[in-house]
């Protein structure tokens, strides 16, 4: 059992750039495929699929890699609000990622999205991570 699903999402992420793979398998949940679409919708991974296995389910993210260089395109994956230490912020001091290069994700009352988003739509959350 995961104490911290989302932490292992991070971490397989991150080890799957690492190893330089191009498929990541992750057990689904919501929030993880949440999280993935944002990925998706902002450049970081190449797509994801939600494969059925009538337990849990599997979602495979294919990791994007700059194809003269083999670089990804994600270099730092931060967890930032932990089960021991939540971490929450006003839609009035969002945070900023690498001075606005990168992207906060947060859950929110109106589903999980960026801290850009969360800024024009006027709500605060949950800082679940920071992506750059």
């Amino acid at each position: 059992m995961v104490t911290d699903p989302i932490a292992d999402y991070l971490t397989r992420v991150r080890n799957g750039i690492m190893a330089k793979h191009r498929v990541v398998e992750i057990p689904a949940s919501n929030m993880k495929v949440s999280i993935s679409k944002i990925l998706l919708e902002k450049g970081y991974i190449l797509n994801y699929k939600v494969v059925e296995d009538n337990k849990q389910g599997i979602i495979k993210v294919a990791l994007k890699y700059d194809p003269r260089t083999n670089l990804n395109s994600i270099s730092k994956l931060i967890r930032i609000s932990k089960p021991g230490l939540r971490k929450y912020t006003g839609a009035d001091e969002m945070p900023r990622v690498l001075n606005g290069l990168g992207i906060a994700i947060l859950s929110t009352s109106k589903g999980v999205i960026t801290n850009k988003e969360a800024a024009e739509l006027n709500v605060g959350g949950e800082v679940l991570c920071h992506v750059y």
